[in-house]
């Protein structure tokens, strides 16, 4: 089975680390595709009490030339040593809004709209229709955070032919483009679990700088007197630290069907913000995928 299958999931969760897909020597001219199609369940957005549950397309494309296509990530493979991949990358910054963050759909373009709005009972004994629902909702009076594209590069080194330390830098993200977010995994494939299964561990860092904090977590003045949340200007650092499991199974030489849970600990000042409701969310997501 190859090293190839690091199936990129789109939108799992918008502010997620791309996982880059592994060099796949091929024929020149050639190129591997998965699309397919699951649901995921992801925070409302980081740091959310409540989750939801949505579609789930999944769109991954690699050429002999390097290039690659990984949900809303798009890149190129410049090494030629097995052991090392580096290179550009673009990738798209979700939108966030009063109902939470827009979720991927696998390409490039947008082919949904859908936002998950407040529903059911509310902390409190707050239910829909009561005045206290906007409230409750803390992204309510925050400015909209548009899409961004982000650039930047990847470096990935192969510390055992199993074992591989990834790191993905983008900048661009947030209201004045000035985000900067470094993100550090180590990832463990598990190729022999049993016959066309594999199972990928990861654990990962993410470094901001005070500029992509005060996108996500931060207050304006003007925001927190909306909100009366207060005014609130975190700084850099360490912003969140992620568990993950992935399981591919190869159904056929054509069809995988591939399932992850992530668990994401915001740290330091993001950990503090007062936008945050709970600190650990939990992602969980399944989708079957052709290749072509």
């Amino acid at each position: 089975m190859q090293k190839y299958l690091f199936l990129a999931l789109a939108g799992v969760c918008g502010t997620a680390a791309a996982q880059t897909p592994a060099t796949n020597p091929m024929p020149d001219g050639s190129r591997d595709m998965y699309i397919g199609v699951g649901v995921q369940n992801v925070p409302r957005f980081d740091g959310a009490r409540d989750n939801r549950t949505l579609p789930l397309p999944v769109l991954q494309v690699q050429w002999s030339n390097g290039i690659f296509i990984a949900g809303t990530t798009v890149g190129m493979h410049l090494s030629q040593t097995p052991s090392l991949e580096f290179g550009p990358l673009l990738s798209m910054a979700p939108r966030r809004d009063k109902d939470g963050l827009s979720q991927g759909v696998g390409s490039m373009g947008e082919a949904s709209n859908t936002h998950a709005s407040i529903t059911g009972e509310q902390p409190g004994g707050i239910v829909p229709g009561d005045d206290r629902v906007a409230r409750a909702n803390k992204l309510s009076g925050m400015d909209v955070i548009g899409r961004r594209l982000t650039y930047g590069g990847f470096l990935n080194y192969y510390l055992t032919p199993k074992l591989r330390l990834t790191n993905n830098l983008t900048y661009g993200a947030g209201q004045d483009h000035n985000g900067a977010r470094l993100h550090t995994s180590l990832q463990y494939m598990m190729e022999d679990v049993a016959p066309h299964h594999t199972v990928v561990l990861s654990a990962g860092v993410s470094l901001v700088n005070s500029a992509h904090n005060q996108t996500w977590f931060g207050l304006t003045k003007a925001e927190g007197e909306r909100t009366r949340l207060g005014h609130y200007r975190p700084g850099g650092g360490v912003q969140d630290v992620r568990l993950g499991a992935r399981w591919n199974w190869a159904l056929s030489p054509s069809w995988i069907l591939t399932s992850g849970v992530h668990v994401n600990r915001l740290a330091g000042d993001a950990k503090a913000s007062p936008l945050v409701e709970r600190a650990t969310n939990v992602s969980v997501s399944t989708a079957l995928a052709y290749r072509f």
